[in-house]
């Protein structure tokens, strides 16, 4: 049986055989950044609904706000590997500060365009640096944790944790841009949006003990292999690209339709219904203590996931389509946790960060087509069509997953990757 030899035991190592949130909590030192962290992570989860609603106020298409909203998802998941990636290399406060200034600066003057109803190309202009600038929060919150447990059978709890955390965001966020957009300015909630970036991101980015550390200046030189090189990580990004379309779609298409039943507002209470399907699914996930092997739970997670998705398009009522996005919901929270716990396994700790943002910028970019998609069809077809788009993005997903599913199986590695470093990092040994 493999065992984890550090140099320096620390209690935030240890774990009971059934680790819970409340042991998790009390990890030393993680309250330092896990309220800042929820502080800026906040505006992620009101940034495409918030251009959506902008956009198509000012342009009277859901397709134009769908393809701005798109620009900058694509950006994102472009941007976001490389975001990792420096950050692991230069740690997260070097990216985060000039990260956040540009996406400040760039959100204001895409309210600015938008409300001045300039055409469409520049508001895609304005788009890229907006999504190619969203500070990865999240990924850098769980990198945090990694350094934490070291490897802890609390690891699994964390990351449930961390899901939680991001549909708390999903709950609120939806809410808070859709009653700035419709009761106080079709502008306000991206105006929002930056000014939470800037406030929470900076005040994360000071939280300079808690983030992992980088090789010192004499090891620079050391080459740090790509996540991406390992080959669970491309399933998992396949599989969160069609996780990024389920939000994509329901986002364009559950605001397409509270407007065809004369209920705008509607559409907050509908998004934030599914999202608290999956904050409660991710909930019950993390105090449980799992017996399957990972990979066997993201596959069966991944299939209720597509079967559930599959059948929102049929849904033609608010009693319904409230409770199938619930289901949804329910279903998306094992499959995201599941995926963000086999990071730990199969990448090293040193290019975590980057793995995260992998699947982070996959969801994003899987969301991005999803609301071109479906805004097109809400557009030309109408009477729900953007409800396929889930289907049409988990479906093929859950046939990647199935065939590929044994790269998931994690395997013990005998000796950290990075080339010309100490073993002064924990080495797992048989």
């Amino acid at each position: 049986m493999a065992s984890t030899v550090t140099t320096e035991p620390s209690k935030d190592s240890s774990a009971s055989s059934r680790p819970g949130y409340g042991q998790l909590l009390r990890t030393r030192g993680a309250w330092t950044f896990l309220l800042p962290g929820f502080a800026a992570r906040q505006p992620f989860a009101m940034l495409t609904l918030s251009i959506v609603l902008l956009v198509q106020h000012t342009t009277g298409s859901y397709g134009a706000a769908g393809a701005a909203a798109a620009v900058t998802g694509v950006s994102m998941a472009l941007c976001a590997p490389s975001s990792g990636r420096l950050a692991d290399r230069y740690g997260q406060r070097a990216v985060l500060i000039p990260g956040v200034l540009v996406h400040t600066a760039s959100g204001i003057a895409l309210t600015v365009l938008a409300l001045a109803h300039a055409p469409l190309w520049a508001l895609f202009a304005a788009a890229v640096p907006t999504g190619a600038s969203v500070p990865q929060i999240g990924p850098m919150v769980r990198a945090r944790w990694g350094v934490k447990l070291k490897g802890s059978p609390l690891m699994t709890t964390a990351a449930a944790f961390e899901s939680v955390t991001d549909e708390l965001t999903f709950v609120f966020g939806p809410l808070l841009a859709t009653a700035l957009c419709t009761a106080v300015n079709p502008a306000a909630g991206l105006i929002a949006e930056a000014a939470l970036t800037l406030l929470g991101g900076l005040l994360f980015a000071a939280q300079k003990s808690t983030q992992p550390q980088v090789a010192p200046a004499g090891h620079k030189h050391v080459e740090h292999a790509s996540a991406l090189r390992v080959p669970g990580v491309r399933v998992l990004i396949a599989t969160f690209l069609g996780i990024g379309s389920v939000f994509g779609g329901m986002q364009v298409s559950l605001a397409a339709f509270s407007e065809s039943i004369g209920e705008p507002g509607l559409n907050g209470v509908l998004y934030g219904t599914f999202a608290a399907g999956n904050m409660l699914s991710g909930l019950v996930c993390g105090a449980i203590a799992w017996k399957a092997a990972p990979q066997r739970r993201m596959t069966v997670a991944y299939a209720a996931l597509a079967l559930v998705a599959s059948g929102l398009w049929a849904a033609h009522s608010v009693p319904v389509l409230a409770g199938l996005g619930l289901l949804v919901g329910v279903c998306i929270a094992p499959a995201l946790i599941t995926g963000y716990t086999l990071v730990e396994g199969l990448v090293p700790a040193g290019a975590r960060t980057e793995a995260f943002t992998w699947l982070t910028g996959a969801v994003a970019l899987g969301q991005a087509a999803a609301v071109t998609v479906a805004g097109r069809l809400e557009d030309s077809v109408g009477d729900g069509a953007g409800f396929l788009v889930p289907m049409g993005g988990t479906v093929p997903a859950l046939a990647v997953l199935l065939a590929l599913r044994s790269r998931l199986a994690t395997r013990p590695r005998a000796h950290t990757v990075a080339r010309g470093v100490g073993h002064r990092e924990p080495v797992t040994v048989d």
